[in-house]
């Protein structure tokens, strides 16, 4: 679907969660609505998990109780993410057909009693998602409180594979529309190795458990599928959706860097981007990973997008539960809004008494209005009013890091890879880690750009690659940018078959490089490059490569088989360089290798690095909006740019070369007139490279 987005706005950040008032007596909620209110909410979400209560046997509807909360939260001003309730069957419908149940790769079907007990290419659950989405959308889709749909719920959390027989035909199917006939099939898998030749559509099956490896190509194949199986089933939604409230934007909540879709693919077909974000407060470098998760939200449409879902503090599905320290609620908010969400919400608003979550924190704790988590949910909620400036404004990062969901599976599938200790995410966290420690936000893009606005494009592994991915690559090193591709990259095409000569393949002249020899290290061994003198260290992985006159070697092994060997290249590309790393350095290697980067492209790099210390800026058509966060314990003094004021209320001053100290889970949001290059945070002790 191409057609016009519709906008979400409240007129305000969003605020507010999760709301399951059906699990309280009717009682409860004129309190709840009291609260919200003096919380600040201005949204909730419901009813995410009650078909069986607004459906309670097929055809047999009860709209009263969700009439009366709905009417109850627009009287009090509080609008509406409705969810279409088709999160999960209800009993009636898995009894009256248990095909529909999904099944595991041992080839056991999956029972009732958790959620998202569905297949997703079952007809009979489209049937009755369409039916029960048009029921909503007709019911509720010009009542003034709905601000947003919220399709089903998180899609592929418990079931985003399926091995059934009604999966294998739809397999079956989707096979025939990408490959046309069964040659073509036979062709693209190359089942010449180990006499699997198929002589009929329906000798093939799901990659059920197998004696063996199972081949790579189709196991890629049904991870391509069993995403489309679910993009299709929000496809059934949102045409309804459309076509009932045109008017009314809609969304699915995605679920950060989820590996088992393809949210590139998602994302066209809805209006809004949310996320659901769970980083783990036992976890020092979680906020590192969740400023990559957002970039990534803020690139999937190139626009806002808005956090749906957060905890208060603990969750409740880790061996280990770790509550979130006093002011960290606020801190992941903060950090949330700052990489371009438009507001900040939680899962859920009133912890629940019973059932699988009700441990999990939320906005009002067991304790009502006396939980810590309350006293923290009203301070934030009055304290969002202070941003409300920062609305609509578009982070600006002039770095770039290329998403493929298809290197993603493919390089993570199959068992029969030279090492299992290198994969896609695995690489892509430690190459943002080294540049967000060095200060410079990062995007997301497609490996097929569009790069215009960025300096820099990271390519952590490309391992999938083709002819236009490479062309696209060219181009924007030879308008001036800076691509860098890591190990693993340039292998295969897209039926997994190497490509002639070997890797990077299609990216052999843009690099200058071509791979001999994959050269993975023995787990515990580590290996040493020597980068102009300094010792940078690397595990796992290295790389025989050969080099052509053109490309300049800035790095050698300087250990092991490979000692004296290149392993960190650069060549020009018309305006622009190409760089290759061909082993998988540590934090430090990679922040050694980021600082020549980001020199030769003119951007700056701090020269004291902290993990705690966040940085990212949002721009509107006149002001620059800096967030400066402390996601750690101690207190960080940062140096704040001339003439800043701080939105959140600390006195900064107006001189050259202020300083602002932000103690444990501080912030600060400075704003400055827009300019035209970024403001760039260091350490008040620090300098810019």
């Amino acid at each position: 679907m191409t057609d016009a987005p519709r906008t979400f706005d409240l007129g305000a950040l969003a605020y507010g969660g999760d709301y399951n008032p059906d699990q309280w007596s009717e009682d409860v909620w004129a309190e709840d609505v009291a609260l919200m209110r003096e919380a600040g909410v201005n949204i909730v979400s419901l009813p995410v998990f009650s078909w069986p209560q607004l459906e309670i046997a097929s055809g047999v509807y009860d709209w009263g109780w969700l009439d009366r909360v709905i009417d109850l939260l627009w009287d009090a001003g509080i609008h509406v993410d409705l969810a279409t309730a088709t999160a999960t069957p209800p009993a009636w419908l898995l009894r009256a057909h248990p095909e529909m149940m999904p099944m595991d790769a041992e080839g056991r079907r999956m029972e009732f009693g958790s959620r998202q007990t569905y297949c997703p290419s079952s007809p009979v659950w489209h049937e009755h998602v369409a039916r029960m989405t048009r029921a909503m959308a007709e019911r509720y889709g010009r009542h003034p409180a709905v601000a947003l749909w919220h399709v089903s719920n998180e899609y592929g959390d418990h079931t985003s594979r399926c091995y059934c027989p009604e999966s294998a035909r739809h397999f079956r199917r989707w096979l025939a529309e990408r490959y046309g006939s069964i040659d073509g099939l036979n062709e693209a898998w190359g089942v010449n190795v180990w006499g699997q030749r198929y002589g009929d559509w329906d000798q093939i099956e799901t990659p059920r458990r197998a004696p063996g490896p199972i081949n790579p190509t189709q196991l890629l194949d049904f991870e391509r599928f069993s995403s489309d199986a679910l993009l299709g089933l929000f496809r059934l939604e949102v045409e309804i959706l459309r076509e009932l409230t045109p008017d009314i934007p809609l969304t699915t909540n995605f679920m950060s860097m989820f590996h088992d879709l393809d949210y590139w693919r998602f994302a066209e077909l809805e209006d809004l981007v949310t996320d659901d974000a769970y980083p783990d407060p036992a976890d020092p470098l979680a906020p590192v990973g969740a400023a990559l998760n957002y970039g990534l939200m803020r690139s999937l449409k190139q626009r806002p997008w808005l956090l749906l879902e957060q905890s208060a503090s603990a969750v409740s599905w880790r061996d280990v539960n770790v509550p979130k320290a006093p002011g960290k609620m606020r801190t992941d908010s903060l950090q949330a809004i700052a990489h371009g969400s438009e507001g900040a919400m939680f899962f859920q608003w009133r912890q629940a008494r019973y059932g699988q979550e009700k441990f999990h924190s939320s906005m009002l704790g067991h304790r009502g209005r006396s939980s810590r988590t309350f006293a923290e949910t009203k301070a934030l909620g009055a304290e969002l009013a202070a941003l409300e400036p920062v609305r609509g404004s578009r982070v600006r990062a002039r770095v770039a890091m290329v998403f493929d969901w298809d290197s993603r599976w493919g390089s993570a599938a199959a068992e029969s890879m030279p090492s299992q200790r290198l994969n896609w995410a695995g690489q892509a966290r430690a190459w943002h880690r080294a540049m967000h420690a060095l200060g410079q936000p990062v995007d997301a893009v497609r490996a097929t750009g569009p790069f215009d606005d960025y300096d820099v494009v990271l390519v952590p592994n490309l391992y999938i690659a083709d002819a236009v991915q490479a062309q696209a690559l060219i181009a924007f090193a030879a308008a001036g940018g800076r691509v860098v591709i890591g190990p693993f990259s340039g292998v295969v095409d897209a039926t997994e078959k190497v490509h002639l000569g070997g890797a990077p393949g299609p990216l052999r002249d843009l690099l200058g490089v071509e791979v001999d020899e994959q050269w993975p290290l023995a787990d515990g061994e580590t290996g040493v490059l020597d980068l102009d003198g300094a010792a940078l260290t690397f595990a796992h992985w290295g790389e025989w490569i050969e080099v052509d006159a053109a490309a300049c070697v800035l790095a050698r092994y300087a250990s092991g088989d490979l000692n004296g060997r290149p392993a960190v290249t650069s060549r020009p590309a018309g305006a622009g360089s190409a760089w290759y790393v061909s082993a998988m350095l540590d934090d430090a290697g990679l922040v050694a290798v980021w600082r020549l980067v980001l020199a030769e492209a003119g951007l700056p790099a701090r020269d004291r690095t902290d993990v705690n210390l966040d940085a990212v800026t949002r721009s509107s058509a006149d002001t620059d909006y800096t967030f400066v966060l402390n996601h750690g314990r101690e207190p960080l003094t940062i140096a704040v740019p001339e003439g800043a004021r701080d939105l959140l209320g600390h006195d900064v001053g107006r001189t050259t070369n202020a300083t602002l100290t932000l103690p444990r889970f501080g912030a600060a949001v400075l704003a400055t007139p827009r300019a035209e290059t970024v403001p760039f945070i260091t350490l008040a002790d620090g300098r810019t490279d």
